[in-house]
């Protein structure tokens, strides 16, 4: 741990320097004082001038850096803060502004910083500083009627507003606060007996969770809350890669198929080491700090600052535990996923939420499976149900796409057997009979103007109801070999597509692969390869049974390589999978 702290200190001093010259210094501009961040202008979010500043606070404080004590640096933080008292709006709030304008949650997210920051400069004994701390706390005190009041988009927003409320109770012993944050937590916490999630964001939201219930659970006394972030954290261990990627592969946020490390998880892996004296923990902020190569955390989870804040979470003391690298871990197998979706009906809101997301597929089963350099991710509930890591090749994801429903096949059910996975799914589409007359809207019958938008389509009848019944079994037939067998129900001409996504980082290459677009290829017969650094897989074999380079509604983002296999119902297909 003393090796990674000196490393976030050198780290935390040279990216210091760097947003120094950022700072906007023209007193005419409306930004003044204000660091300019990727947008090309200064914003008041937390992720950029609080969190920059929050490098300057742990540097100014530290006697380890080469800025402590430094009136140069003082004098810029002075203005820093002074310009996002210039920017917080009337009612308390900042904006993100990339969108969330005068946002409640996200001004907690600044809070569950600047309380930080705060709490920092305030217990270090240097009297110029107090015209800063006085800014800090006058920032803070500004955002608590939005703190009283303001509400969220998203699940974990709530988490972060009930931290802020708490942290904010710290500096601020107003009993409102904690009752605000009690309104929140009465909804319930939107965890699975494994750890996960609703928004299953193992790249972003999960940390942020994390931390805030952690200091919503130590501030109020809720070993509850803490006992969710602790399962959060152990279910992690089982959802990283050999390379230090995170799986990212089933995310319900932005990280969706983005590369993303454990570097944001390395401030609570260090606090919940101390708070349960683990010793997996312990190396768990190991690893998770040595992924740290900038502080691209919000203000709310910055490294150093987090290390300075709570010096008596101090780990170095304790034994660490080996890492895993060899497992099969089934996640979510017995989460009631099917009863709860079965209840959305009575609960009245007809699906309809704003500016969210109602992420059904909270819940759903995967697996993931680790042999040292090897690492597999199966998958129900997702565009891509298998994904696997064999050294430095990438096979990022196998996906199913068919013209019957149309688009990409999420599989619903996701079982384990002694011989593998198995995966299946029962598509449904009908078409839609005319609207009883007695629940026509009155003026309708016989009208000249009908317009389509104003019928209560809810109430047509279904006719001609079709299904497509297809399954995906997937079996480890050996170490350095897996089958994926597809098959449908006897339905005949249905278009479908096998999509094998790898990584663009290596080569394709097959005796019968077809290009297409940049970056598709179709292997009609035979093998492909796929070489990164001299890790293969290979794949086999291909079909060409329809000439469609795309079937409806299926896309295929940018920066990856598409192998297509092309069928046509009913298929039996068997793909083998070598590692070489």
């Amino acid at each position: 741990m003393d090796a990674i702290y000196n490393r976030l200190v050198s780290l935390n001093d040279e990216l210091t320097e760097a947003t120094l010259l950022g700072q906007i210094l023209d007193p005419q501009s409306k930004y003044y004082g204000g660091i300019v961040d990727e947008t090309g202008i200064a914003r008041a979010n937390h992720m950029s001038t609080p969190r920059m500043i929050a490098g300057w606070a742990s540097a100014l404080v530290n006697p380890d850096s080469r800025y402590y004590q430094d009136s140069l640096l003082l004098n810029a933080l002075d203005k820093a803060v002074a310009f996002m008292l210039n920017r917080q709006h009337a009612d308390g709030t900042v904006s993100l502004g990339s969108t969330n304008y005068n946002s409640p949650p996200d001004t907690a997210f600044v809070v569950g910083g600047v309380t930080q920051m705060y709490q920092l400069l305030n217990k270090h004994d240097w009297a110029e500083l107090e015209p800063v701390t006085a800014k800090l706390k006058l920032f803070l005190e500004r955002t608590i009627p939005a703190m009283l009041t303001g509400g969220c988009h998203t699940p974990n927003h709530r988490w972060v507003i009930t931290a802020a409320l708490c942290l904010l109770f710290e500096i601020f012993p107003q009993p409102e606060l904690l009752a605000r944050a009690e309104d929140w937590l009465a909804e319930g916490l939107d965890i699975t007996e494994d750890g996960e999630w609703t928004e299953r964001s193992n790249g972003i939201y999960n940390a942020v969770s994390n931390i805030a219930l952690y200091h919503t659970g130590r501030l109020m006394n809720r070993p509850e809350l803490i006992a969710c972030v602790r399962s959060n954290l152990r279910m992690m261990m089982y959802l990283i890669h050999p390379s230090g990627e995170v799986v990212t592969d089933y995310s319900g946020r932005q990280d969706f198929g983005q590369t993303a490390t454990m570097a944001n998880y390395f401030p609570i892996y260090r606090l919940m080491a101390a708070h349960d004296q683990d010793p997996i923990f312990a190396a768990m902020a190991d690893y998770a700090g040595s992924y740290i190569t900038g502080f691209y955390e919000g203000v709310n989870n910055h490294p150093l600052m987090s290390i300075l804040v709570y010096p008596e979470a101090d780990i170095s003391h304790i034994e660490r535990a080996p890492l895993l690298d060899r497992y099969v871990k089934m996640i979510n197998a017995e989460h009631p996923m099917k009863e709860h979706l079965q209840q959305i009906d009575a609960v009245g809101h007809h699906m309809h939420i704003q500016h969210s997301s109602m992420h059904l597929t909270f819940g759903a089963p995967l697996v993931r499976i680790r042999e040292l350099d090897q690492s597999v991710t199966i998958m129900s509930q997702t565009p891509s149900f298998f994904s696997l890591r064999h050294g430095k090749a990438r096979l990022l994801g196998v996906k199913l796409s068919t013209s019957f429903s149309p688009g990409i096949v999420k599989f619903t059910n996701l079982t384990a057997s002694e011989s593998g996975y198995k995966l299946d799914t029962v598509l449904e589409k009908g078409y839609n009979g005319p609207i009883p007359r007695h629940l026509l809207p009155a003026g309708t019958e016989g009208s000249t103007l009908s317009p389509w938008y104003l019928l209560p389509h809810q109430h047509r009848p279904m006719t001609h109801s079709q299904k497509l019944e297809l399954q995906a079994e997937i079996v480890n037939t050996g170490d350095s070999e897996w089958t994926i067998h597809v098959s449908s129900d006897e339905r005949e001409d249905v278009f479908t597509q096998v999509t094998f996504i790898f990584g663009n980082e290596g080569a394709v290459s097959g005796d019968d692969l077809l290009a297409g677009e940049e970056g598709k290829y179709f292997l009609r017969s035979g093998s492909m390869t796929y070489e990164a650094e001299g890790d293969v897989i290979e794949i086999s074999s291909g079909a060409y049974e329809h000439i469609l380079p795309i079937v409806r509604e299926d896309q295929h983002p940018s920066g990856c390589q598409y192998v297509h296999v092309n069928l046509v119902t009913p298929y039996d297909r068997t793909f083998k999978i070598r590692l070489l």
